[in-house]
Formats: structure tokens, sequence, C-alpha cells
């Protein structure tokens, strides 16, 4: 996501880095730079040229110009807009009882499914959700939002398929709700493939029924300029409380969400970034400026690894790195626990400095190369490396579907990992008897 924009804001920014000193030239170049890396992203234009002045205004002050780094400076200026531009107000669900959260959109944006990821995240937290298929116009979202609910094991309730009135529906489920021992219900309402006046007022009766806490826009990231007109329309209508952008992980440019946030004043508050249920989490502008400028994203790094990893799982893998005793079960243990951790391409954008790293190139179809390869051998096999000769290394090829130069590049690149690790670990101890003979 925003990749095409981070490599161009980080080529721009990485010239004016190199200059050691700053000039209103050196910046009025730069900015010129930046509305259009904005534009080829897909931002509304009255939303870049509004940022671009405002980065420009600040970029141009006497504490800048006359600052040691002023090069630095500006990339802090402009990474401090961008967290305002994403939504630096961004709050939390507000999940007073009641709790009602309406979920609102056009046709295809991901209602149904973002409805059930949000009941898995809100799971997740403790809470106990519900979902409320109040989508009327057509039956097959109502057997989705079922399915869907199976899936993240919370409770659905359906109306009955001759059921017409939306507000009838919604009583119907506040009555449902109350044996349901719930504490957060979701409601999937109707959506359109473009915004018309019966959309509007069937969503505006249901707002007026429900008085819900939330009411979240759904949106496609990938809609572009169409976007604002969108989210306005329905800010206008309802007075959305936040945003939940979709398919952010299909879509390069992320024009989408610099609009989106800005016409409406509202905070996106989630990101759909995959299509499992569980690829939903919530939208934190400061982590995805810095994502964007190359900084990565550690913090949430380190706690996707917390909820992914086992802590008795990683301490093996620790002791086993340490003692250099790494196997091939020990390889094969590794790819599951990063597999965990979701797509690599988003795991290397999370490191700073990775996401626009040149000849960085994670290929899928080489990793389940070498994961077969792996697999091809006798445990016995992989427990011991060295009793891998030229006889077994042929019937791991045809076994695995590689060429017996594959399999030898592999070993080669585990025996020179095992020989690394062995040394580290020598060097280790000798630091250690070392810093013990000074005491």
């Amino acid at each position: 996501m925003f990749s095409l924009l981070g490599d161009k804001l980080q080529d721009i920014f990485k010239d004016l880095r190199g200059h050691g000193t700053i000039s209103e030239t050196n910046v009025s170049d730069a900015m010129r730079q930046v509305r259009l890396a904005l534009l080829e992203a897909d931002v509304d234009y009255k939303v870049a040229k509004s940022f671009v002045g405002r980065v420009k205004e600040k970029a141009l002050g006497e504490e800048v110009l006359r600052s040691v780094t002023p090069g630095q400076q500006i990339v802090k200026i402009f990474h401090d807009e961008l967290t305002a531009l994403l939504g630096g107000d961004a709050a939390p669900l507000n999940l007073q009882k009641p709790a009602r959260i309406l979920m609102v959109g056009l046709n295809g944006a991901g209602k149904t499914t973002s409805s059930a990821k949000l009941a898995l995240y809100l799971k997740k937290q403790g809470r106990a959700p519900l979902l409320v298929a109040c989508d009327l116009q057509r039956p097959a979202a109502i057997e989705q939002l079922a399915t869907l609910g199976k899936a993240v094991g919370t409770p659905v309730f359906t109306p009955p398929p001759n059921e017409r009135e939306v507000t009838r529906a919604a009583a119907a489920s506040l009555d449902w709700a109350a044996d349901q021992h719930g504490n957060v219900q979701i409601f999937d309402t109707a959506g359109r493939q473009e915004i018309d006046s019966a959309l509007i007022e069937e969503i505006k009766r249901l707002k007026e029924f429900l008085r819900p806490q939330e009411i979240l826009l759904v949106a496609d990231a990938a809609t572009g300029q169409q976007a604002v007109s969108v989210a306005s329309h329905f800010h206008e209508a309802l007075g959305i409380t936040g945003i939940v952008l979709t398919k952010l992980d299909g879509d390069a440019r992320g024009g989408a969400a610099l609009s989106m946030r800005e016409v409406t004043q509202r905070p996106i508050k989630f990101a759909g970034i995959g299509e499992k249920l569980d690829q939903f989490e919530p939208f934190i502008p400061d982590r995805l400026s810095g994502r964007i400028l190359g900084m990565g994203d550690i913090v949430g790094l380190v706690e996707k690894a917390a909820l992914a990893i086992d802590e008795e799982e990683a301490a093996r893998m620790e002791r086993k790195l340490r003692t250099a005793s790494f196997d091939f079960n020990d390889f094969l243990s590794q790819f599951k626990m990063m597999r965990k951790l979701g797509p690599l391409e988003n795991i290397i954008g999370m490191l700073p400095g990775m996401s626009n790293l040149k000849g960085v190139n994670i290929d899928e179809k080489q990793i389940k190369r070498t994961e077969a390869i792996v697999l091809s051998m006798t445990p016995e096999e992989r427990n011991r490396p060295e009793l891998l000769n030229a006889r077994r290394r042929q019937r791991i090829a045809r076994g695995s579907g590689s060429s017996v130069t594959e399999v030898n590049d592999l070993l080669q690149r585990f025996n020179q990992m095992r020989k690394f690790m062995k040394n580290a670990g020598k060097m280790k101890r000798m630091m250690a008897q070392m810093s013990r003979a000074k005491s």
C-alpha cells in the first residue's frame, strides 16, 4: 500500500537531505515534485494543493533554514503534516451502551466482509459482538453475513425472507439481541452501485431509529477520485463518525485515504489489508506516515509478532541459534513462524529503510520451492544435514520437482548460516571470558 507514493517521496527527500544548506528554491522544487507525486497517487487536487502549501510554509520557517540539518527538519515537518492529514485526531470506537455500529457504503466496497472482520477484531479485544443483516435488497448479502458470522464465531440476526422494511427488521434484531448476551451490535446495511436518494433515505431512517454511536463508511481504497464524492455525500447525509478503508493492500497509490480523511474531517479508523478475516487492523496515522517515508513501523511489527509467535517456540529457537545446533526442522519452523506474521511484502515494509530498497524482491514461488526441498528430506536427513550425499540430493531434487543445483544452493546457504552462527557463538563466549578476566 502507498508503495508508488512512498518510493517517489523517499527519492525527493533523499535529494533534499543531500544539500548542505536549504534555500527557498530547493524547498519550492521539492514541494512541486511532492504535489505531482500526490496527484499521481490519485489524491484530490484541492487536498494536494492545501497540504503542500502547509508543508512549504513551515519548511521555509527561520527555525528550519538555520537548522544544522535542514533536510532532516523538513522531512520531520512533512511526516507530522502527513500524520495530521491521515488523521492525527484518530480515536477509538465509541462503544458506550447500547454500542451500535452502522456500516454504510456502496455495493462492492466490502461492507459485509468488513462487518465480520470488525466482529472478529472486537472478539479479540474481549467484546461480545453481534452481527445484524439489514441489507434487504440482496438476499445473497444476508446469506454471506450468516456464513461469515459462523466463520468468526459470532451470532447473526437474519430477517425473514419476505421482510422489506428496514426499521422493522432492525426492531426485530433488538428483541433478538436482548437474548444473546452480546455487548456490541454491528449493522450491515444495503448499498447501491452509486449514491441515490432511495439509499440515503433508507439509511437515514435506520440511523434515526437505532441512534448508533458509530456510523462507519466502508470504502474501497482503489476508487481514487470517486472516493471524495462518495465520502462527501455520505457524510453530508448521515454525519459519519469514521472510515473503514478496504483493499488497502491492493492499492499502490493510496490517494483515497488522504482525500477522504481531508474532505470529511473524520478519521480512518480501520483498514482491510488482505482477504483473510484477520487481515483487518486499526489505522494508526503516525505509523503509516513512517512507512510511507521509509522509516518503517517497528512497533507494529512487534505487535504482530507478539500475537503470532509462541513464546516457548521463540525461546527454543533462540537456544538453537545460540548453540549452532540449528537443523532443517528448525528451518521449517522459522518458515511457519514468518507466515503467521502475514505476507512477507508487508513485513519488509515495516522495517526501517526497507520499503523502497532496490533489489529486494520477495519471490513466494522461490520460498515454496525451498520449502518443498526441505519437506522432501527424510526426518533423519533434516536432523543430520551432513548425511546429504550426491545420491540423496538427486532423490530430494526429484521428490521436490527441483534441480540438483537448487538443492546444492540451499545446502550451501544453510551451511553458511550454521557456520556464521557457530562463529557468532564463539565470539560471544570469548567476549564474556575477556570481560570476566578484566573484572
